[in-house]
């Protein structure tokens, strides 16, 4: 569900530039108070296990479309809702900016429905009510499932009315939204099922960290056997189970293809030209996956010449072993990890100074 510039005016996107960072700001507000060392370490594990997460795009079956994880809901239950919301906006933007995953113009965007709906809406407004300040694991079942859902279902939205905002795509708003929401009804019921189990495995391994995240207070014990745990599972994610990524369309780009026509749109305008030129310069692993140079096309030997190209509709070899995604999840986890730990670590040291 990560938006493209092309659906988005300059005006939208930079609106929700300034919301997403006003959001960003109030964020590290709230962290800084609660100065919590033990949480540092794991917002950088947690985002980077998001980031191979992400990576992943299940089936949606009898649809030809697929969905992926968003994350915001396993982030706002294990760390609270403002340092989810941070380290969220790392893993977007490591995306777009390293990996072409989501337009620059769009940042804001994507933060704000992937970010904000899950960890300061479906978050506080069901799943704490479900689940309680208790640690009952039926409770956080349904409540990460049902949260999960609505989260998806309001990032969704999100996506419909700031495409509908610009007034620059082909989009009309009742297919749009008519074929929106019930994919992502789907996909938020996979994300939910997931969160849970995750959720699950950290309440088994370490109870206290639900329990501080429900009560903000700091976690007050070792975290070092669930750090392990969530290491592992983000290598193996990003260097092996991302070659099981589904190859059909996202939701969104479902969504489009049958509402225009087209998975992608393209737009004219010149400030989007601008920032689809910056991010060519700084996404080193485009679509997660090393660069392809330009293929020079020659007729093939009539014997011994090598040989030709998959024609085109044929279907792509399935799991795609690839070492260029294989690198693009470890790197772009260790990326997240940075830039999530980093910004705990300085929030931290700014609280100590104060």
């Amino acid at each position: 569900m990560h938006m493209a510039d092309a659906l988005l005016s300059p005006a939208v996107g930079g609106t929700m530039w300034t919301v997403s960072g006003g959001l960003l700001a109030y964020s590290a507000k709230k962290v800084r108070e609660e100065a919590d060392d033990r949480k540092v370490p794991l917002m950088g594990v947690l985002g980077a296990f998001i980031f191979a997460a992400q990576m992943i795009n299940f089936t949606i079956p009898a649809t030809g479309s697929s969905g992926h994880m968003g994350g915001g809901m396993i982030l706002a239950i294990l760390l609270g809702p403002w340092s989810a919301f941070l380290v969220m906006a790392s893993v977007l933007t490591v995306q777009a900016l390293f990996f072409a995953d989501g337009g620059l113009l769009a940042l804001g965007c994507n933060i704000f429905n992937l970010g904000f709906f899950t960890c300061f809406v479906a978050y506080p407004l069901i799943y704490k009510k479900i689940a309680g300040d208790g640690l009952d694991g039926r409770r956080i079942m349904l409540g990460s499932t049902l949260a999960g859902i609505a989260g998806l279902q309001l990032g969704a939205f999100g996506v419909v009315v700031q495409t509908l905002a610009s007034g620059i795509s082909e989009l009309p708003f009742k297919t749009f939204v008519m074929l929106m929401q019930p994919i992502h009804l789907a996909i938020g019921l996979v994300e939910g099922l997931v969160t849970a189990g995750v959720v699950s495995f950290i309440l088994k391994a370490r109870p206290e960290i639900l329990a501080a995240a429900t009560e903000r207070k700091p976690i007050g014990v070792s975290v070092k056997g669930a750090l392990a745990g969530l290491t592992a599972a983000a290598v193996l994610t990003g260097a092996a189970l991302s070659w099981f990524a589904s190859a059909n369309p996202d939701g969104l780009e479902w969504a489009m293809l049958r509402t225009s026509g087209k998975e992608e749109l393209e737009s004219g305008a010149k400030v989007h030209g601008l920032l689809a030129s910056l991010q060519e310069k700084t996404s080193f692993l485009p679509d997660y996956g090393f660069k392809k140079a330009e293929v020079v096309h020659e007729p093939a030997a009539e014997e011994g010449g090598t040989q030709a190209a998959p024609e085109a509709g044929e279907q792509a070899p399935w799991p795609a072993v690839d070492a260029g995604t294989s690198v693009a999840g470890l790197v772009g986890g260790l990326l997240t990890l940075a830039l999530a730990g980093l910004i705990g670590f300085a929030l931290r040291r700014r609280n100590a100074a104060a």
